[in-house]
């Protein structure tokens, strides 16, 4: 591992966050001598984040912790194209108003692990609908589109995979990176941003960016990628059987969310601890040394660690502990709050519900060798389905 001299580098070392940097030394020495601004891309594809968003969150995060200016980049010009990387075929064309709804809902999941405001080192919120959605193109084509080769172009992984597959690749998905490299350089007119992070399927796009900073602006920029994280089994992160994990409570609820990292394999304690939590290197090494039934320690340990701060200082997505004790009731919602998944409750989970409350109503089966008639001083039985989900009911 290199030896870092910045916070910044060094944190991002020691938690296993760096796959690639470009001229590292220089970024090291400019982090060290002072504040640097940085950015991540977040396109609205969806109306959530899932929770893959995480690592490059969390690094936004430990880039404000040691000092330096995140800014996180709406992409609400770029979904307009959608980004070919990493895909085998074109992303679903989305309407404006669709991508603004995607946005807004988006948004609110920042302000739970950045602090944003008027200071050196507060967060920015940015939208490159701001700039891309103003360009003409043929003024484009003539000043930046001219620094691009096509040749350079065709080399990078998000099109030469499509193309050796001989998987389609429209000529709007080829423009995604030419857009994407004018975002870095727009940025750092705008705000001094220096260097842009992402996930490793990204060098490609970012690199564009620096060269292209270079050319129009004599800018030294940088590139900071981490690795893509899969699961011990070989799973994309934030991706089940059931579907995406989403940040959004609307979308899943806190209980199906906490269940999702309380059944972690074994073999990525270690690694989540590291890259989804604050806990202190030196105690991740004693609860990744765990075995056994001792392993559960290490998974609750991000639960304890939630109650102690409503910035998800160690409980991934700021999704608080207290929730998970509130009983379920049997259409979807927690005792004493708005219902979770209200109209956008999916025909999947009603039906769970609806298989739930007839066990229990009809007494087809039977809880903790009691009938739903058995119930707590306060109403409340526990429904256990297999060993890994537990849920607590209050019939209404």
């Amino acid at each position: 591992m290199t030896a870092y001299k910045s916070d910044f580098l060094r944190e991002l070392a020691a938690r296993g966050y760096i796959h690639q940097i470009s001229e590292p030394a220089a970024l090291d020495a400019r982090a060290k001598a002072g504040r640097i601004t940085a950015y991540i891309g977040f396109d609205c594809t969806a109306p959530s984040l899932h929770v893959g968003s995480l690592l490059p969150i969390m690094m936004l995060r430990i880039l404000q912790k040691t000092g330096h200016k995140p800014i996180s980049l709406m992409g609400g010009g770029t979904t307009r194209v959608g980004d070919p990387s990493g895909k085998d075929e074109s992303r679903k064309l989305l309407t404006d108003q669709m991508i603004e709804e995607n946005l807004k809902s988006i948004r609110a999941v920042f302000a739970k692990f950045l602090k944003f405001g008027d200071g050196g080192a507060d967060a920015l919120m940015a939208n490159n609908a701001e700039w891309l959605n103003k360009l003409n193109y043929i003024d484009f084509l003539r000043d930046v589109g001219r620094h691009f080769s096509v040749n350079r172009m065709l080399a990078f992984d998000s099109v030469k995979l499509r193309l050796e597959r001989q998987q389609e690749l429209s000529f709007l998905e080829f423009n995604y990176m030419v857009l994407q490299a004018y975002d870095f350089v727009e940025l750092y007119k705008r705000h001094g941003c220096i260097l842009q992070m992402g996930g490793s399927d990204q060098w490609g796009n970012i690199v564009n960016g620096i060269d292209l900073g270079r050319r129009v602006e004599g800018a030294q920029l940088f590139a900071l990628t981490s690795p893509l994280i899969t699961t011990a089994g070989g799973a994309k992160m934030g991706k089940t059987a059931a579907g995406a994990v989403w940040l959004d409570a609307n979308l899943l609820s806190p209980y199906e969310y906490w269940q999702y990292w309380r059944n972690a394999a074994d073999g990525d304690i270690d690694r989540f601890l590291k890259l989804f939590t604050e806990i202190s290197l030196d105690e991740i090494v004693r609860l990744a040394a765990l075995k056994g039934q001792e392993i559960n320690e290490a998974k609750k340990s991000k639960e304890s660690a939630g109650e102690r701060s409503d910035r998800t200082s160690s409980w991934p997505c700021g999704r608080r502990k207290s929730r998970r004790h509130r009983p379920h009731d049997f259409r979807g919602r927690w005792i004493g709050r708005e219902p979770a998944h209200g109209r956008n409750q999916t025909h999947r989970t009603r039906e769970k519900h609806r298989h739930a409350f007839g066990l229990c109503a009809g007494r087809s089966r039977r809880l903790h060798e009691r009938t739903p008639k058995d119930l707590t001083p306060e109403g409340v039985i526990k429904l256990s389905l297999g060993r890994k989900k537990h849920v607590l009911l209050k019939p209404v």
